[in-house]
């Protein structure tokens, strides 16, 4: 079945390209389109897409507002968003990703990493652009607690390794392929360090693993 994509943009004209890029993509289908944050929530609560593709800078209700109100903390079945700005901003990184958003993008990113994003999205990854990632993440550790969360029970020495690469930024077929385990073993382990860790998806596991200082930013 195709992933059902919600894209939202104030600017027609990037929202229709958004759209005729993803709808040229085998297995993924916009399904609906809003030039607001409030529509956009509205669309998406309707139709409950896999994957909401959101501008930061919208009027009235912005993509940071509208992805907090689809997949923020309070949100008891949030939906996955992936977040498209022109814009290289670390406040609009931490506020994107605090919300809730699955994956962080620029709009000079390309076609084949926008349906790459789409796809890691729908399939419970984070993609966040490469050339942000560590500079993003060095954030997160610079301005989360003081005292990150310790795990309910201690990681074993595989949840590190997986840990180690879930925070620079591996999608789950190249953890398997650098660690030699299957697809499946892979996602038993992320799934378990987000029980230990008390994380809702691989970002807030990115995060942890900065914040103990498991991974440096360079």
């Amino acid at each position: 079945m195709s992933i059902r994509v919600v894209v939202a943009d104030d600017q027609e004209i990037v929202r229709t390209g958004l759209t005729m890029i993803l709808n040229s993509q085998p297995g993924i289908e916009v399904v609906g389109e809003a030039a607001n944050g409030q529509r956009a929530v509205e669309l998406a609560r309707r139709l409950r897409p896999d994957v909401c593709l959101f501008d930061i800078r919208m009027p009235g209700v912005d993509g940071i507002a509208a992805t907090r109100a689809l997949a923020g903390p309070e949100v008891a079945d949030p939906l996955a968003v992936v977040v498209i700005t022109t814009f290289d901003l670390d406040e609009y990184v931490y506020a994107a990703l605090r919300a809730g958003a699955r994956g962080f993008l620029l709009k000079d990113a390309g076609t084949v990493m926008l349906a790459q994003a789409v796809r890691a999205a729908a399939d419970g990854e984070a993609m966040i652009a490469p050339s942000i990632t560590a500079r993003l993440l060095r954030t997160f550790a610079g301005s989360g607690p003081a005292a990150p969360v310790q795990p309910v029970d201690a990681l074993t020495d595989r949840e590190e390794q997986v840990l180690t690469a879930v925070a620079r930024g591996r999608t789950n077929a190249e953890i398997g392929a650098e660690l030699h385990i299957t697809l499946s073993t892979v996602k038993t382990h992320v799934t378990s360090l987000m029980n230990k860790l008390g994380a809702r998806n691989r970002v807030e596991i990115a995060i942890w693993a900065y914040e103990t200082h498991r991974v440096h930013g360079r």
